[in-house]
């Protein structure tokens, strides 16, 4: 198990793990967790500067034994319940982004409803919501 997170890291360690789970984060996945970072009223009094540290730890986790499951747990521990719903919200924002959910995301956010126990109708909510956003003509 990874030392705890903070609530602001767990967020980080969610976003960069959806982004590299089709084993190649986008400019604009990259794009878009910067974007989250600097402009979600959750990453307030977050300095910007360390998120290149914790996207190098996310790599590091995710490279050793059963880290996704590793980052799932940390991430529910340090969040409180009420950022439950936040975390799947900012996670399907940078999944969004490029516009093609690989299957590889998808589980991951398979797996984030279930170890966080999402009620189903809120993250069908929020996936719709994100599709909805990043239509094109």
């Amino acid at each position: 198990m990874p030392k705890s997170f903070t609530p602001h890291e767990a967020l980080i360690h969610l976003m960069v793990t959806v982004s590299v789970a089709d084993r190649a984060m986008t400019d604009i996945e990259l794009e878009a967790i910067g974007h989250l970072v600097d402009k979600a009223p959750v990453f307030e009094g977050f300095d910007r500067k360390g998120l290149p540290a914790v996207a190098t730890r996310t790599a590091e986790l995710l490279r050793g034994t059963d880290g996704i499951d590793q980052i799932l747990a940390a991430a529910k521990a340090a969040l409180p319940e009420r950022l439950l719903e936040t975390a799947y919200a900012l996670v399907v924002e940078v999944a969004a982004a490029d516009t093609v959910a690989e299957q590889e995301e998808l589980r991951f956010l398979e797996e984030i409803r279930d170890a966080f126990n999402l009620d189903p109708l809120v993250t069908a909510a929020i996936e719709r919501s994100a599709r909805v956003r990043y239509r094109r003509l």
